[in-house]
């Protein structure tokens, strides 16, 4: 796995630390862990899935299924990062 450069030059998690291993997870299909390792992991492939669907077949309503799945995947980030650096402190 790639190491997280603000990890290792700070001592701090960034907002995506845990997404690599969290994809790891679902590939070997431990799809609760992945969610415990990356909450926002699912909501995140939906988002991905959206964009490529999107990119082939142009969708009705897509930039507004983007942007209401971008803004969920952030308020999921930022909340559950929240957390994390409380459990941490």
């Amino acid at each position: 796995m790639l190491p997280c450069l603000n990890k290792k030059l700070f001592g701090v998690d960034c907002l995506g630390c845990g997404i690599q291993r969290a994809l790891s997870l679902i590939f070997h299909g431990e799809f609760i862990a992945a969610f415990k390792m990356y909450p926002a992991i699912y909501t995140l492939l939906i988002l991905a899935i959206v964009v490529v669907l999107n990119f082939f077949y142009k969708l009705k309503y897509a930039q507004k299924i983007i942007g209401i799945l971008a803004a969920i995947n952030i308020l999921i980030i930022i909340i559950s990062y929240v957390i994390k650096m409380n459990q941490l402190f």
